[in-house]
């Protein structure tokens, strides 16, 4: 648990540090849906109505955003190879680089995410179930990324690559995220869509680092 920890720690350090990449990742995302309001219009009933999709959508993107940089520096100056060889199971390690990845890109975006609703014009009713849907859907980008950042890990420019590998498997939380919020903003139930996002989470999370430590070790070899 110690090396878990030291692991976590370690690359949020890295992230916030000056060019980590977590300031512009939260950077596009902020002027990402800054631009909606701007080129839909003053429809305050149309961004009412597409807001949660926005969110979710640039969400999505600004987390593809940071995925590369998951494994590729450790790759690059070959600690990566020594995390390979650790006591620690690579599997955890690979579970404790999605951790650091979503403590650095998806819990400042679940943050920010209420603050931009207002420029959506956002029901306040529908930001717990916004914030909640997040909370649960943010993990499952870093788990779920973290296949695509180990297939492409030494591959030169491979963030094209990585984009297109992850984006189909990305939908069905993307999907239950916005139906969650749609849902909260008509005054409906919005427990089923939560629960079927909390088991995508637990399937990513028993599945992901397994695949992810499976494609490091063929990249390594």
């Amino acid at each position: 648990m110690t090396a878990f920890g030291a692991i976590i720690l370690r690359d949020v350090k890295l992230g916030l540090r000056q060019g980590g990449g977590t300031y512009w990742t939260l950077l596009f995302f902020v002027l990402t849906v800054t631009l909606f309001p701007l080129g839909v219009g003053p429809d305050l009933a149309l961004l009412s109505r597409i807001g949660p999709g926005i969110l979710w959508v640039v969400a999505l993107l600004a987390s593809m955003l940071s995925l590369d940089r998951m494994f590729q520096a450790d790759y690059e100056d070959g600690s990566l190879e020594l995390l390979a060889l650790a006591p620690l199971p690579l599997e955890l390690t690979v579970l404790a680089k999605c951790l650091a990845h979503w403590l650095t890109t998806g819990l400042p975006v679940t943050v920010l995410a209420p603050a931009l609703g207002l420029l959506l014009a956002l029901d306040p009713a529908a930001y717990p179930t916004l914030m909640l849907a997040l909370l649960i859907g943010t993990p499952v980008l870093s788990l779920i990324g973290s296949i695509g950042a180990a297939l492409t890990v030494g591959v030169r420019r491979g963030g094209v690559l990585l984009s297109l590998l992850v984006m189909p498997l990305y939908i069905p939380a993307l999907i239950f995220g916005v139906l969650a919020v749609d849902a909260a903003v008509d005054g409906l139930s919005a427990r089923p869509h939560l629960l079927l996002l909390a088991a995508d989470l637990l399937v990513a999370a028993a599945l992901t680092p397994w695949a992810a430590a499976a494609a490091l070790r063929l990249n390594l070899e």
